[in-house]
């Protein structure tokens, strides 16, 4: 009875393995096709055209400003 048993709960558990993963690929498959959603800006972002203050740690610049201090 066992013996008869073993195979049909593994073609049981293996068909619902098979499908929940044809269902993820096809979910996942339809979101790639959909429209991209607009992305929010941050509110901290600066405004088009606005200047924005930051570093030149470029090779070159930090070398000059070693010399500078020397």
């Amino acid at each position: 009875m066992l013996e008869a048993l073993f195979p049909i709960v593994y073609l049981v558990s293996f068909a619902v393995i098979a499908g929940g993963a044809f269902a993820l690929m096809t979910q996942n498959l339809r979101q790639a096709a959909a429209a991209p959603s607009p992305r929010r800006r941050h509110p901290e972002a600066p405004a088009h055209g606005e200047e924005v203050l930051y570093v030149d740690l470029s090779r070159e610049r930090l070398e000059q400003l070693y010399e500078q201090a020397s």
